[in-house]
């Protein structure tokens, strides 16, 4: 990994997040077959954040800084993000699920309620239906319900089946690859340069498996899910996202949807303020600020 590379994020994590200390304790859990990066901050229920492809456990820094005085905050890299190992089997969003749960289990933390946005509201669904017992609530950001729900998801697969678009990545340089891989996502410009100095800092081979982790997530019986849901999403979110996010407020028993103004695909960094006050709203009106049940 090239010095000036993590030189250049950490700056740039500076800038975007100024009073977080990037140079926080540095633990790792055993999860499965790797070791996973975590980091844990404050006291009380747990609250776990779940990044989206390509970032870090560093995109959520303003819910790490504003709920940690009342929540045990954890975030972690998924894996083969980052600080946390890569494996050799074929990536998906179970097995994402899994390492969390392991990750869960480890800290003795149970029945937290996940926030996940993009590919971790992604993971957060799969952990909500394996792991229904260890979930007090969910919140979903900005997420899908399928990689093949809408005409335009089953074209896009059609025309660009997994293979295809790995053989393309493949001969793309990191840099190339990370440009394109926001580049048809709706988001302020600022947020973009800081996604595409993260994925700079994830290793080529491991985010092509990423593809097969989103090709092959279907739909989940999410009229099985019991816990009280929060689904958030951009107002300048591309339409398709709408459609999801319409799906999941038809499925989800005890759901919510609110639309975050000013923003895009990363609406906890876009909005901040108004992403953290939907959210403690949504925590404050379930208590699950109270650890009675825990």
């Amino acid at each position: 990994m090239s010095s000036n590379l993590i030189l250049g994020a950490i700056s740039f994590s500076r800038k975007f997040f100024p009073e977080h200390n990037i140079y926080r304790h540095m633990p790792f859990a055993q999860t499965g077959n790797i070791q996973t990066y975590y980091e844990v901050n404050g006291q009380g229920p747990p609250l776990v954040f779940i990044h989206g492809a390509g970032a870090s456990h560093d995109m959520w820094s303003p819910q790490v800084d504003y709920f940690s005085d009342r929540f045990t905050v954890i975030t972690y890299d998924i894996r083969g993000h980052q600080q946390t190992e890569g494996s050799d089997e074929k990536y998906t969003c179970e097995l994402y699920a899994d390492d969390l749960y392991a990750l869960i289990q480890q800290l003795e933390t149970p029945n937290p309620v996940l926030c996940g946005l993009s590919l971790g509201g992604m993971i957060a669904q799969e952990y909500a239906i394996k792991y229904p017992e260890q979930l007090r609530g969910l919140i979903l950001a900005d997420t899908a319900v399928s990689s093949a729900l809408t005409l335009s998801d089953k074209i896009t697969k059609a025309l660009y089946p997994a293979r295809l678009v790995k053989w393309t990545v493949n001969r793309m340089s990191k840099e190339r690859y990370a440009e394109w891989s926001f580049k048809f996502y709706e988001m302020n410009e600022e947020v973009r340069e800081y996604l595409i100095q993260q994925q700079l800092l994830i290793e080529k081979e491991e985010l092509v498996k990423l593809i097969d982790a989103i090709y092959s997530f279907t739909l989940l019986p999410l009229e099985t899910i019991e816990v009280p849901t929060l689904i958030l999403l951009g107002e300048n979110e591309k339409k398709a996202v709408f459609t999801h996010a319409e799906r999941m407020l038809e499925l989800l028993p005890y759901a919510r949807k609110v639309v975050i103004p000013d923003a895009g695909h990363v609406s906890n960094l876009e909005n901040v303020e108004f992403f953290n006050r939907e959210v403690e709203q949504f925590l404050q009106v379930h208590d699950f600020a109270s650890t009675e049940g825990l």
